[in-house]
């Protein structure tokens, strides 16, 4: 099925400076994907951070982004729609994912531990955005006709400080899935990296102010991947202004709702 794309978008993943200091890669991966539907495009944007204590973890990063953006692409174009996306449903994509890496994990004789990731993810429709949220990041949005950037679903905390959950845990990972009904302008996911950037943690809502400030170019960009603009943004996520306040990886992926005018790119693209 082909129509217009109704999306604009760019993305890009920066490699934490406590991680270029040790010459270590970034262990983050981030995905953006627009499908053709029935009931018009939908929206697929997901980013995931490796765990830093787990050896293979870039791997496991790379893994969750193609699986869920594969598993949700099937999904709609075989003809399921946003509205039906549920736990049940969210738990067969984990299921696809978490197989993926054991069978990586066989082929090398390492335990899907070694490639823990997070997951957040955000199907957006029409008149209905889902987030599907597995650890820490989060995704934050702003409804049309609205100024406030809402966040859905918030960062999971694990059992001891300054831990998280992963899509490897065993037996299973603790994930949430979250609806929002209207219609999304703009979206963002991001890794915890920009966590303490793009959140306020003891207002629990989003930075407004930081959202206008990065949407500022994206809004008079044309539909698809703006690849400059990518670029720009990675540029940003390098910049003193952001390294002062985080040393981890970071990833962000930004979207905006726009007329449509042209077909929609056929594959996925990823940001790592």
């Amino acid at each position: 099925m082909i129509m217009a794309s109704e999306w604009s978008w760019i993305g890009a993943c920066a490699t934490g400076t406590s991680h270029a200091l040790e010459e270590l890669p970034c262990d983050d991966a981030g995905a953006c994907l627009e499908v053709a539907t029935s009931n018009g495009s939908a929206l697929v944007a997901v980013v995931s951070d490796g765990a830093g204590s787990a050896a293979l973890s870039r791997y496991g990063s790379a893994m969750v982004t193609r699986s869920f953006c594969q598993s949700v692409a099937e999904f709609l174009r075989d003809g399921g729609r946003v509205s039906d996306i549920d736990e049940a449903l969210a738990g067969d994509w984990l299921d696809a994912v978490r197989d993926r890496i054991a069978r990586r994990a066989g082929l090398s004789g390492d335990v899907p531990r070694s490639f823990a990731a997070t997951l957040v993810g955000v199907i957006v429709a029409k008149e209905l955005a889902v987030v599907i949220h597995v650890g820490d990041g989060a995704c934050a949005l702003r409804i049309a006709g609205e100024s406030r950037w809402l966040v859905p679903s918030w960062p999971a905390q694990g059992e001891y400080a300054s831990t998280t959950y992963f899509v490897t845990d065993d037996p299973q990972p603790r994930v949430g899935v979250v609806r929002t009904e209207g219609r999304v302008e703009e979206v963002a996911v991001f890794t915890d990296g920009m966590e303490r950037l793009a959140l306020d943690f003891a207002g629990r809502c989003a930075f407004d102010r930081f959202f206008e400030s990065l949407f500022t170019a994206i809004r008079r960009a044309p539909p698809g991947r703006q690849r400059g603009l990518s670029a720009h943004l990675r540029d940003f996520l390098d910049s003193e202004r952001v390294t002062e306040r985080t040393d981890d990886d970071k990833t962000l992926v930004m979207a905006r709702r726009v007329a449509a005018t042209r077909a929609i790119p056929g594959v996925s693209a990823y940001v790592r």
